[in-house]
């Protein structure tokens, strides 16, 4: 007998009647004239007839049509005479209809000898309907896809369909009376019994519910989409539960893939805004290594070939050499002493052949490593004891990847993995050259940058004149200030005239790097022949401007001035130039307003003068834009701050320089070129 188990977990036999109750099966007893003797109340609810209306009646006459009389007569000597029969004949109902029943029949003989036929019987229609929706059960858990499981209030199993014996690797009768942590140890089975005592206690299903474990199957680790409901029978007794159960690995693997795809996809769009904000090698080199964690790894180190740092240039990595790098930058996703394993940032590192940071750059290929071992571990680490810090502090993988732009390799982005459980992989590569690709290309820009820089710093310096501290009746003081980004082309100058006259000239040539500069070095020496012919200050411009046409497309602006210390006067004329300060002997300060003209270049123009008071004592102050103006205020306000600032002032001249520069471009971001004289008594 099947038994289930009641609601305190004894076992006891399962309720009868269930299927009878749903087929209503009635019971008629025929004596051997063919007179009902027996009529159960379910043959009055199948045939509508009572007991009063039926007893005594004969069968043939009062339940079959006259049609087929002949046959159900036939039947009947056949079961009297012994022989059972089981089929489906019409009978007629109380309502004058003719309704098909299934007849289950045999012969009775009593104690007297007396012969009698009983007829168990019930709807046709009704028992075609359970045969069906048993053999379509049957089928369902049989061939359904989806891992049935049934199981006692005790939690203990009862049984399984065969899909589920493949998803478990075990057949039914290994499962059956056991709990699900004695047979499936490889599931997570104290999160399963919490939620199966959930669903027998409330009786509420759980539905989509994820496990992720291993099975005896032996397919490795597995996902599992799990949903429970409670079993009770007709009478609302709890008989246990049942879980349908899906195998959910690949979806759950393509899940896993999207996210980390958007993943990789915010860290290239976080990349794209964070790495190469500026033209600095060491601050592009810090950006990279910030981006990589922890997203993609829990250290991470950038280490560029010392001939790019120091020089520019890209030195070949030649086979069975060692290789010089600069360490730019060290980064780690969380605070660990691992990071002191790497190279210290700024320190040299000459790497041998067998080093893998070595191998990268020499292939210009990446170097993955899914494993780390002790051997590939002094591979990677300087020396001993960095290895062991690295080993402390749970190295397992590690990934370098070159920087390369424009067919060159300029260094290498390595990764290593401590807390990330998971090795690097394809995809992990993939992102890691991309990042590095970017990088390399900003590196690379810096480099490129960083050799035109200097090329036109030096330039720039090299045409600048080494103004002396003393000229005839004046007091002299210059101060050129490169720009932290791009240099541009500013110049100054301080020139003999004669006795007693110095000229003065300050300029500043649009655009920036080696061509500005190398404009600005043609400006200056044709302004230093132009000074021979000590033209007015005016004409003198008029032949720069006409100079500056033939320089290309490009204009600058330059203020000259000439000093006559015998006249006690200054004569300066501007080509769209900023006005000069003048700081008189009594301590009061303004700018002189002196014409403003069209910068040279522009042609066809005519340049005014102005000419100002020069007494003894007094300080003229000549700059380009630099030093007073700010992209976030009006000019005017740089102006305003540069009188400030010198009005009342009695510091030597070198001291005033230092001042000014000081205060209005501690930081420039454009090139400042001043000039400073102070007459003597």
């Amino acid at each position: 007998m099947r038994v289930y188990p009641d609601s305190a977990g004894d076992e006891m036999p399962a309720a009868p009647g269930a299927l009878l109750d749903l087929l209503q099966v009635a019971a008629v007893v025929l004596d051997a004239e063919g007179q009902i003797v027996l009529w159960s109340p379910e043959a009055e609810r199948l045939l509508g007839y009572t007991a009063e209306e039926a007893l005594g009646q004969r069968a043939d006459h009062f339940l079959v049509s006259s049609a087929q009389r002949h046959r159900g007569r036939e039947l009947f000597a056949q079961v009297r005479s012994g022989t059972r029969w089981a089929g489906v004949f019409p009978l007629c109902h109380k309502d004058g209809t003719e309704h098909p029943v299934e007849f289950r029949t045999m012969r009775l003989d009593d104690s007297r000898g007396e012969v009698h036929m009983l007829g168990l019987a019930t709807d046709a229609r009704t028992v075609r309907g359970v045969e069906r929706d048993l053999a379509l059960s049957h089928i369902l858990v049989e061939q359904t896809p989806v891992g049935i499981a049934v199981f006692d209030t005790r939690l203990r199993w009862v049984g399984c369909n065969p899909a589920l014996e493949r998803l478990n690797g075990l057949t039914e009768s290994a499962l059956v009376g056991h709990r699900l942590g004695e047979v499936l140890p490889g599931l997570d089975t104290r999160t399963i019994e919490e939620r199966m005592r959930r669903v027998l206690e409330t009786g509420e299903p759980l539905l989509d519910q994820q496990t992720i474990g291993y099975t005896e199957a032996g397919t490795g680790e597995r996902a599992f989409s799990e949903s429970y409901h409670r079993i009770a029978d007709a009478r609302g007794r709890v008989l246990g539960l049942a879980m349908a159960i899906i195998d959910v690995t690949e979806r759950q693997q393509a899940a896993s893939e999207v996210v980390r795809a958007r993943e990789q996809l915010a860290v290239i769009a976080d990349a794209g805004v964070r790495i190469g904000s500026t033209l600095d090698l060491w601050q592009t080199a810090r950006e990279l290594a910030d981006v990589t964690v922890p997203h993609l790894a829990d250290l991470a180190a950038v280490d560029v070939l010392e001939s790019v740092v120091a020089h520019g240039i890209v030195a070949p990595v030649m086979a069975d050499t060692h290789v010089e790098f600069r360490a730019l930058a060290v980064a780690s996703g969380y605070a660990t002493d691992a990071i002191r394993a790497a190279d210290p940032v700024g320190q040299l590192a000459v790497y041998s052949p067998s080093r893998l940071i070595t191998q990268c750059v020499r292939e210009a290929e990446p170097c993955r490593v899914e494993h780390v071992d002790a051997a590939v571990m002094r591979r990677i680490a300087r020396d001993a004891h960095a290895a062991q810090a690295l080993r402390e502090a749970g190295v397992h993988s590690y990934l370098a990847v070159p920087l390369r732009a424009r067919g060159e390799v300029l260094g290498t982005l390595s990764l290593l993995r401590t807390r990330n459980e998971r090795p690097f992989d394809d995809a992990d590569q993939v992102l890691a050259c991309e990042l590095a690709a970017r990088a390399a290309m900003c590196i690379d820009n810096a480099r490129l940058y960083g050799r035109e820089r200097t090329a036109a710093l030096t330039l720039q310096r090299s045409l600048l004149p080494p103004a002396p501290a003393r000229h005839e009746g004046l007091d002299v003081a210059a101060r050129y200030l490169p720009a932290l980004s791009e240099i541009g082309g500013d110049w100054y100058d301080v020139l003999p005239l004669g006795p007693g006259r110095t000229a003065l000239v300050v300029g500043d040539v649009m655009g920036k790097g080696v061509q500005a500069a190398a404009i600005m070095g043609q400006l200056s020496a044709a302004t230093r022949a132009l000074t021979r012919l000590d033209l007015p200050p005016a004409e003198l411009l008029g032949h720069l401007d006409d100079i500056m046409g033939s320089l290309g497309d490009t204009i600058a602006t330059c203020l000259y001035a000439v000093c006559d210390l015998r006249r006690g006067r200054c004569v300066l004329s501007s080509a769209g130039h900023l006005p000069p300060v003048l700081l008189r002997p009594d301590g009061e300060a303004e700018l002189v307003e002196v014409p403003p003209g069209a910068p040279l270049g522009v042609g066809g123009v005519d340049f005014g003068t102005v000419e100002v008071e020069l007494a003894p004592g007094a300080l003229l102050a000549l700059y380009t834009d630099g030093l007073v103006e700010n992209r976030n205020e009006p000019i005017d306000v740089g102006l305003t701050s540069l009188t400030r600032l010198l009005r009342g002032c009695r510091l030597p001249l070198e001291r005033i320089g230092d001042m000014l520069l000081g205060a209005l471009r501690p930081e420039p971001d454009d090139d400042v070129a001043l000039v400073l004289v102070r007459t003597r008594a």
